[in-house]
């Protein structure tokens, strides 16, 4: 049924419940035995499962859905991007947290050693440190 249908539908049943008091009792009639047919058409609508059992009859549909037709060739592409996301992610991780330890490495070494904390504060210092740098 498409949008046209629908908003037909709507108008009709406006247009009837404005003038349903003024109908002939033939037409209502009419109408009755008309939506009575309708509904017998209609399909049963499925019994919901709750619990597991349900919750895995819902997957297990989705899931076939999901392998056959076109939905096939996105989730061909959709896989390997999310795995690449995710091997992004890991290495980010990974080099975030060797920077951390290179870093808490770093701390440790200037608190355990003999030289007062203010000395790495003298302008000084830092000629020193070079100056052993050139000689190495």
């Amino acid at each position: 049924m498409n949008t046209d249908d629908i908003n037909l539908a709507y108008k009709i049943r406006h247009a009837l419940d404005e003038q349903l008091d003024t109908l002939p009792a033939s037409t209502t009639d009419r109408l009755a035995a008309a939506r009575a047919a309708a509904l017998a058409r209609k399909k049963p609508e499925p019994v919901r499962r709750t619990g597991l059992a349900g919750m895995a009859a819902r997957i297990a549909t989705r899931c076939s859905a999901l392998l056959s037709g076109p939905a096939t060739s996105r989730l061909a592409i959709a896989v390997p991007l999310l795995a690449l996301v995710i091997g992004f992610g890991g290495v980010y991780q990974h080099e975030q947290q060797q920077q951390i330890a290179e870093l808490a490495e770093l701390d440790a070494a200037v608190l355990a050693d003999e030289l007062p904390l203010t000395a790495y504060l003298d302008p000084g210092f830092n000629a020193y440190l070079e100056s052993q740098q050139r000689r190495q």
